[in-house]
């Protein structure tokens, strides 16, 4: 089968084109001082209010430019979402195109677990402001569109976009954290038992 045809979907917190230069500037500070919020305290101290004395932009500007707590965290991972969506997406295979599906699904999940657990705190702090808002944002919109792309090369027959949802459940931060941190699984532990879980349902054999 041939190279999968490259998805491009938008991530979060992706700008537009043209960005006003004063817009432009408030964000950066809004940004700087959420960073700086997050470094000192962690993620749980970062508050739309925290952020607006910090940054000395009002708080209504805050809350119009970034919505909440969890919108604002996204844009603080934008740019490590950026390098992963270029990389399953455009970047050598196996996880980039050019290897056969049941290849690039081993690597996409392996690759999808080092992030959560390396931004593990961060990404906790986001699910936690907005429970459900995962699975409506860009990256995971794009991340579930190609494991779906993934599983019809290699199930044709499936519900490619069901079985998509489920195999990235296991990749919930929360998860991820309680694994890692309560139980002290490492990352090389929970990538093989996803490959078992994989080889059970076949897909490793495709």
């Amino acid at each position: 089968m041939g190279v999968p045809h490259r998805t491009e979907l938008p991530l979060a917190d992706r700008q537009p084109p043209v960005e006003r230069a004063d817009a432009a500037r408030n964000r950066l500070r809004i940004l700087r001082a959420a960073s700086a919020i997050v470094a000192e305290k962690g993620p749980e101290a970062l508050t739309m209010n925290a952020v607006a004395q910090a940054s000395g932009i009002g708080v209504g500007t805050v809350y119009r430019r970034f919505g909440d707590v969890a919108q604002l965290l996204n844009a603080l991972l934008d740019e490590r979402e950026k390098q992963f969506q270029a990389a399953f997406l455009g970047g050598p295979p196996p996880l980039g195109p050019g290897a056969p599906p049941a290849e690039r699904l081993h690597a996409f999940l392996h690759a999808l677990a080092d992030r959560v657990i390396d931004q593990r705190e961060m990404l906790v702090a986001g699910e936690t402001a907005s429970p459900c808002g995962r699975y409506t944002s860009g990256p995971y919109t794009t991340m579930h569109t190609h494991v779906a792309m993934l599983v019809a090369e290699l199930r044709p027959q499936a519900d490619a976009a069901l079985l998509a949802h489920l195999l990235l459940a296991p990749f919930a931060p929360s998860l991820l954290d309680h694994l890692s941190r309560g139980q002290g699984r490492t990352a090389r532990q929970i990538t093989d038992a996803v490959d078992e879980l994989l080889a059970t349902g076949g897909l490793l054999q495709g």
